[in-house]
Formats: structure tokens, sequence, C-alpha cells
């Protein structure tokens, strides 16, 4: 009997061990996509800050005000979709992927223009704030060039949903990638070439957005690897609409929460003394710093595929009887995520 138990706790163990390997597959991808796309904005950064301090603190500023009012809320909003797609993928409810994306896109298209509205009063509210007025003008001005990319991405965070609950990562990754090689010269290009300045930072990064968002989009329109799961449109979209606002909501305010106790400290520099140097350096220091997020950030996107793929599979059988242990290893991985997320967010 207790060979036997031994035997069982052994196959359990090595069972965990190649979840884990597996969950690496997806999670090192993972946290290379999102450092390739956090990129773009380094690399507008980067390229900004050679033009001098003004236009550095301008740019910060403005970053960090349209992920405060608009990229943050759209990422969390997007976020409720990886609770849909999952269940429905490991219901094998296929089609309903595709139903719930476009629900999702065509929702977050519908918050972008209160969202723009608000971005064209940013000058107003950085002055009654107390930032200088060079800055919130500046500032105003740049954030005009994003609202593009606003819309982008109100297509390619639910996209980004769509293949990630699929666990299909390389297609992100490679586009992603095609993308950064696209955006390093066109950046320059529009700032120093065409001398638009910091606004050629944003025309860079808005064209380099729409341009994922149209390479992955070929990519669902003629890949057999989505042919169960392709988006198509019917009454059902609309009629998801509520639903996903249920799920959004409450995952926009964890998101938002988080993102904002970093930008807000941005946007407080820029009440300091030399607002001009202090805004540049802290941007220069959260932005270095914030690609620490994206390793922890891969390690729990793969936890959330493990998990609503464990719904289908999770059932191990050994010697002819069924063992529900998929929520054991379950638990374990999401531990691990956990513990590499406070890891990493400590340094």
């Amino acid at each position: 009997m207790s060979s036997e138990v031994e035997k069982k706790w052994i196959m359990t163990r090595s069972a965990l061990v190649g979840e884990l390997k597996k969950e690496g597959v997806i999670a090192a991808p993972m946290v290379a996509v999102g450092v390739l796309q956090y990129l773009l904005q380094v690399v507008s950064v980067v390229m900004v800050g050679h033009l001098g301090d003004l236009s550095l603190s301008s740019v910060a500023i403005a970053t960090s005000l349209t992920n405060v009012i608009g990229f943050s809320l759209l990422s969390g909003m997007a976020g409720g979709l990886e609770t849909l797609c999952g269940q429905a993928f490991g219901a094998e409810q296929y089609q309903k992927l595709g139903t719930y994306t476009l629900t999702a896109i065509i929702s977050l298209i519908l918050i972008c223009p209160p969202l723009c509205i608000l971005w064209m009063f940013m000058e107003k509210f950085l002055t009654l704030s107390g930032q200088d007025a060079l800055i919130s003008s500046q500032a105003q001005s740049y954030s005009m060039w994003l609202i593009p990319a606003l819309f982008a991405s109100a297509i390619l965070k639910p996209l980004t949903r769509y293949f990630q609950s699929q666990s299909l990562i390389l297609p992100m990754l490679l586009t992603s990638f095609v993308i950064l090689l696209f955006h390093i010269p066109s950046c320059w290009i529009f700032i120093y070439k065409l001398e638009l300045g910091s606004h050629g930072a944003a025309i860079a990064f808005s064209l380099s957005t729409w341009l994922n968002v149209i390479l992955l989009g070929f990519y669902v329109r003629y890949s057999t690897a989505l042919e169960r799961t392709r988006i198509a449109f019917s009454k059902d979209v609309f009629l998801g609409i509520a639903e996903f606002f249920r799920f959004g909501v409450p995952s926009a305010v964890m998101v938002c929460l988080e993102w904002w106790s970093f930008e807000m400290l941005i946007l407080l520099s820029g009440l300091l003394p030399n607002p001009k140097l202090e805004t540049s350096i802290l941007s220069i220091c959260l932005t270095t710093s914030s690609l620490h997020y994206f390793i922890p950030y891969g390690v729990g996107a793969a936890a959330r595929s493990w998990e609503f793929r464990g719904g289908s599979d999770g059932c191990f059988c050994c010697s002819g009887a069924c063992d529900n242990r998929g929520s054991h290893y379950e638990h374990n991985f999401l531990l691990l995520s956990l513990y590499s997320r406070i890891c990493f967010q400590q340094h």
C-alpha cells in the first residue's frame, strides 16, 4: 500500500514538473512580447531625449497622462476578455472566442472618443494642477498625435488576449519583433530627418501600433490555426457588450490602480522646483525599471492560460482510475507566478 502511495506521489511530482516546462514555453515568449511592445515607448523616449530637457519632460508628462486617462483603461478592460475567452476555450466553445473578441473591440472603440475629449483639455488640466505652462502645452500637442494609437490599442489589446487564451504566442512574438524593427528607423526619420521633433515620435508610435494590428489581423483572417475560433460578425457581438463590461470594469479598476501609482510619480515630479530636469530623470528611471514587470507578467499570463485549459484537461488518470489533480497543479503554478511577481517587483 505504501509503495502504491509513493508511486502516486512520484507521478504527481513528475506531472507537475512537466506542466511547469509547458508553461515555461508560454511564459518566456510572453515576456519577450511584453518587452518588445514596451520598447516602442522606450525608443520614442530615448530619441526625444536628445532634443533637450523640455521635449523629454513634455513627452514624459504626456505619456503618463495618456496612460492614466487612456491606455491603462483599455488594457484593464481587455483583461476581462481573459476570463471570457479562457472559459470558452476550456469548454470547447471555440466560436465564442471570436464573438467575445469582436465584442471587446467594439466596446473599447466606443470608449475612445470620450477619452480623446479629455486629452484635448490636457493643457488646461496640467496648468490647473500647477505644471509648467510650456511643458503643459507641448504635452497636449504630443498627446494629440497619440490619438490614432489609442484607437489601434482598442483593437490590439483584445487581439492579444485572443491569441493568449489559445496559447498562440509565436505570432505575437514575430509581429512584435517586426514592429520594433520598423519603429526604430521610422522614429528616427520622423524626429530628425523630417524635423517633426517630439511629434514625430508620437506619429511613429501610432503607425507602429496600427501596423501591429494589421499584421495580427492578417494572421487572424488567413491562418488555418484559427479556423475554429475565427472572428466573425454576428448579432451576438452586440448582445455580449453588457457581459463584457461586467468582467471588464473590475479588471480595469485593478489595472488602473496599479498603473496610476507609478504614473502619478511622474506627474507629481512636474511640481518640483526644476520640473524639466526632475521629470526627465524620473521618467528615465521608471521607464527602465518597468522592464522588470514583464517577467512576472509573462509568468502570470502562462498561469492564466494553464488555469482555463485545466478546466478541460485537468483530469489525470493512473491505472484506470481517474484522479482529478489538475486543480493541485494549477494551485502550485499560480503560487509560483505570485512568488515571481513579488520578487521582481521588489527589485
